[in-house]
């Protein structure tokens, strides 16, 4: 597991070293990790030229320390000062001493300096930054682009807590970030902005109850795989009840249905207009006309993909007693108060437009604010959330985050979003909560759309059917036998009781 803390944590963190060791400790740690990543990113250090873009806080200074290391090992440095009047004392020394040097924002001479650098060091405003960059500072970042770009901590620009950028930012190669990661490098925009980020231990200690963000890895989902026991059947293996699809848009509930099975439902049924589109293509589905009341027993339902405006089969849905997962039309007709009044978990899957109607705001805040949109989600509907887009983020009313790690840009294709709910739709019928369903279920369907499009265009079909491969190679990591067992009981549960 991949965790994030934010700001506070780190800092409170950071306090109880600096207590408990000698002055500069902490700063030290990070300057040798920073250098040390520096010399990696440049490969030769020896006559490189460096400069470091340099601000008043903390990050200056172990930009400064840093800078130091690598003139001792015959690197050109120099450093570039937004603010020379509060620039770190300390590591203006230790520069100057190992033969660096040193010019104000102002002088002639910075911009050249940048623009001939084989690598420029960020560090100009630390993870308590908040805004975007001013207008000197954004100029010189500037002057940069022609060069590698390694940011200290956290891109100058990006909310180092929730990723937001607000005006210009520093767009960094590496990103070196200190004792823990930062929310904002693990979610859009900021992650964008971050490139690869390197975690340089310092010796913090921090609580996994202070968690804001937390990305699954390969073995964490390996370790969530419901798998088949010796004595399954299909309702132990989990049956799942699909409600979508219309005349108009029969392609949905195939879609949803291939999700559902190739993410090894024990059993699927699906209720709507589109039944002979669906049993046409996988003649094993369960299909029925009737109302989702009458169409037996299911462990969870996934109701909306292709809809339209069936209130009524979504009504008896929304009253079930199992896990629901509520996506695209079902998201439009469902309604806050329907949602919040369930016993049983709701599992919400928008994409930024529909959160944003969800939450009556505009698309583009909840495209810049991505993790305070998902946690409002959460918060009003009562739910668990799944915020889809370049990087999907998983909620619920408690408990950090879930940013998923995987995906290509190749997934943003029409009917992908169905392979998703069915896809997450199917792991609720095998018993995971909502939350993991969501995240196991994103971080599969990420890993699926890479094995499809390996750098080609791909279509949603080709998705659901690279699920078992994704599966499989996550299985690998972990080893499927030590997965989570199927939901152990042969009743299952009927819509409504």
């Amino acid at each position: 597991m991949r965790s994030a803390y934010g700001v506070e944590s780190v800092r409170a963190a950071e306090r109880v070293v600096m207590a408990r060791g000698p002055e500069g400790v902490l700063m030290k740690r990070a300057a040798a990790g920073l250098a040390a990543e520096c010399a990696q990113v440049l490969g030769k250090v020896y006559g490189a030229r460096v400069v470091l873009l340099v601000g008043s806080g903390d990050n200056g200074g172990d930009a400064l320390y840093a800078g130091a290391r690598l003139a001792r090992r015959g690197a050109g440095v120099s450093a570039v000062l937004l603010d020379p009047e509060r620039a770190h004392a300390g590591g203006l020394a230790a520069l100057r001493g190992a033969g660096g040097s040193v010019v104000g924002a102002d002088d002639p001479r910075a911009e050249g300096l940048v623009r001939g650098a084989r690598l420029v060091v960020d560090g100009i405003v630390g993870i308590g930054g908040r805004g975007g960059l001013r207008e000197r500072a954004a100029e010189l970042v500037a002057a940069a682009r022609g060069g590698l770009v390694v940011a200290v901590d956290v891109p100058s620009g990006v909310d180092a807590d929730t990723g937001e950028v607000r005006g210009e930012a520093v767009r960094a190669d590496v990103t070196v970030t200190f004792g823990a990661y930062k929310p904002g490098l693990l979610v859009d925009p900021g992650r964008e902005y971050a490139g690869v980020v390197r975690l340089v231990e310092i010796g913090l200690e921090l609580a996994p109850d202070e968690v804001a963000v937390e990305a699954l890895q390969f073995a964490d989902v390996a370790r969530l795989l419901p798998t088949p026991g010796g004595e399954s059947d299909k309702y132990r293996r989990g049956v799942v009840g699909i409600v979508a699809g219309s005349a108009r848009y029969p392609g949905a509930a195939v879609l949803a249905v291939a999700g559902a099975l190739r993410a090894g439902a024990g059993a699927v049924r699906y209720v709507g207009p589109a039944a002979d589109a669906v049993i046409a293509r996988f003649p094993e589905v369960l299909v029925s006309a009737g109302p989702p009341s009458k169409a037996g027993r299911v462990q969870a339902w996934v109701v909306g993909p292709g809809l339209g405006d069936d209130g009524e089969r979504l009504g008896e849905v929304l009253a079930a007693d199992v896990p629901v997962l509520i996506d695209a039309d079902g998201l439009r007709l469902a309604g806050e108060r329907a949602v919040r009044e369930r016993g049983a978990p709701t599992l919400l899957t928008p994409h930024a437009g529909e959160a944003a109607a969800l939450l009556g705001v505009a698309r583009e805040e909840v495209e810049a604010g991505r993790l305070s949109a998902v946690r409002e989600l959460a918060r009003r509907y009562g739910a668990t959330a799944l915020l889809k887009g370049s990087t999907t983020l998983v909620a619920s009313e408690t408990g950090a985050v879930r940013v998923n790690p995987t995906g290509t840009a190749w997934l943003a294709t029409a009917g992908s979003g169905d392979v998703l709910s069915g896809l997450a739709g199917s792991l609720l019928a095998a018993g995971l909560d909502a939350r993991d369903a969501g995240a196991v279920g994103a971080y599969l369907h990420g890993l699926a759309g890479r094995y499809a499009a390996d750098g080609a265009p791909v279509g949603a079909q080709d998705v659901a059917e690279a699920i078992p491969t994704a599966w499989r190679e996550v299985g690998k990591s972990g080893g499927v036998t030590s997965g989570r067992r199927d939901v152990g009981t042969s009743g299952g549960a009927r819509l409504g009781g």
